[in-house]
């Protein structure tokens, strides 16, 4: 891995809002743990795992509810990046095993409750010879020589250990991650607390974490008559440009240690990180300079809008305008989809897809094999033009079964991209 995870437990009031949050503010994974889902509440657990990671660029560990194979599949369908157990291996081990030869080892986690297991090194021996991958270890806030027994845990058994703490202080959580030399630490009761100052308690203690580092030092950059660089500054998924500002040594720097964008205002001559008064912040996830080292390229998650105006960019009045096709695919699926999206959800008196809707997904499955058939006999024809129109009445077809049963083309497109 080469550097220790910092993974905050989202907690059940908000759990969207708060994975948004820490996505963005320098969280290495986050985990969704609710210990006490009932079997019954599990689909419930699942439908908000899935809309958080169709939403989330870092990994989401599950927890909760598991009590057999299936269970954990669907959590792994739903996009969680590992499962972790707690009580079903307790009553079946053979769980383990199952778990780990049908998805991978790396993807099961099997917790140990330090304040209930009497031999946590046996048990965890155990578990690793059924095939967990990492173990989870927690406590009730009572076990007094918890650090000691993480790190005994972790040197006897031998797999990756993730550590957990209620502490939300930065240096209280370094250096229980420092003293008991786990690879992995799980916060609780973090209410949004800023992951970059803890990541930074642990720089102070040579603690490797995943921090910004700049590959040029400021003074290599060439800077403007007033000792600034300018900064474009686009969306990060979108590309679109949102504004353009400046930053000295000391923006920058901030820049880099908080993973918030910060500048230099001329007007006022102070620094000046958006999104400070207004809330609109926006997280760094990548700074780029050009050939001339005079320009940076900052790709950053927006939070609000970018422009004080209330727009979502700065760059919004046409000056010169001349027709042209800026047709972006995507972009037009993402348009045609949210279309079949309102259809469904406010009716029109004639619409072709209400009917469709209307008459089920059985019918729905009928007119997609009929238009890949249809897309089959055009590819027989010599004239290559007829291939594009039965395409073109596929994808249509295919949005709509896509909206009918909650497939979205950003779960698609990433499914693929995690395939290259």
């Amino acid at each position: 891995m080469g550097y220790k995870k910092i993974i905050p437990c989202l907690s059940l009031e908000n759990p969207i809002e708060e994975a948004l949050f820490y996505n963005d503010a320098g969280a290495d994974e986050i985990a969704f743990f609710d210990s006490s889902c009932a079997r019954e509440d599990i689909d419930k657990n699942i439908a908000t795992i899935k809309e958080i990671t169709r939403q989330l660029d870092i990994p989401l560990i599950a927890c909760g509810g598991v009590r057999r194979l299936e269970d954990i599949k669907k959590l792994l369908y739903a996009g969680a990046s590992k499962v972790c157990m707690k009580t079903a291996p307790l009553e079946n081990l053979d769980i383990v095993k199952e778990a780990s030869d049908r998805f991978g080892s790396e993807r099961i986690i099997v917790t140990i409750d330090l304040s209930e297991c009497e031999n946590p090194v046996e048990y965890g021996k155990t578990l690793k010879r059924a095939g967990a991958g990492e173990l989870l270890l927690i406590h009730n806030n009572k076990v007094e020589n918890y650090i000691e027994l993480v790190k005994k845990v972790r040197n006897e058994v031998g797999l990756p250990i993730v550590a957990s703490t209620y502490s939300t202080v930065p240096s209280e959580i370094a250096d229980m991650l420092e003293a008991t030399s786990a690879e992995t630490i799980s916060l609780y009761n973090l209410k949004q607390h800023d992951v970059m100052e803890i990541k930074q308690a642990c720089k102070e203690r040579n603690i490797p974490v995943n921090l910004f580092e700049s590959s040029l030092a400021f003074s290599e950059f060439k800077l403007n008559s007033d000792g600034l660089i300018p900064v474009i500054v686009q969306h990060y998924k979108t590309s679109e440009v949102l504004m353009m500002a400046y930053m000295n040594e000391e923006a920058f720097n901030k820049t880099i240690k908080t993973g918030r964008m910060t500048y230099f205002s001329r007007s006022r001559n102070e620094l000046w990180t958006k999104g400070e008064t207004s809330g609109h912040y926006q997280f760094v996830k990548a700074l780029t300079i050009d050939c001339d080292n005079d320009t940076i390229l900052a790709k950053v998650s927006q939070i609000g809008a970018a422009c004080h105006t209330g727009s979502p960019t700065c760059f919004f009045t046409d000056l010169v305008r001349k027709e042209y096709d800026d047709t972006n695919p995507l972009k037009v699926f993402l348009e045609e989809y949210a279309i079949i999206e309102d259809r469904r959800a406010n009716p029109k008196a004639g619409s072709y897809t209400n009917y469709l809707f209307d008459k089920g997904i059985d019918k729905i499955l009928k007119k997609v094999g009929e238009e890949a058939s249809e897309i089959i006999i055009a590819s027989k024809n010599p004239d290559p033009e007829e291939i594009k129109y039965e395409i073109a009445d596929f994808l249509y077809h295919l949005m709509v079964l896509m909206v009918e049963r909650g497939v979205s083309w950003n779960e698609v497109i990433k499914e693929l991209a995690d395939r290259r």
